[in-house]
């Protein structure tokens, strides 16, 4: 991922998915302004479209991804 120097597994302490942003903006600049295009978030398994507040516990594996479009 050009974004993140190549990193595809970060560990990052956030309490919600804000917090991750947050901390993955300060972590990695070139990452900051693509946080705020519309992206789905998985955490453990589960799609979420809107999830800033949503919350992510210690053990929690998440990937970002471009929203959904369906039609």
């Amino acid at each position: 991922m050009p974004y993140t120097r190549g990193e595809v597994r970060i560990a990052i302490e956030a309490a919600n998915v804000r917090q991750l942003f947050e901390a993955l903006g300060v972590r990695f600049p070139d990452l900051r302004a693509q946080l705020d295009n519309d992206l789905a978030i998985a955490i453990d398994g589960e799609i979420y479209q809107d999830a800033l507040l949503q919350p992510i516990s210690g053990t929690s594996e998440i990937y970002v991804f471009p929203k959904i479009a369906g039609g």
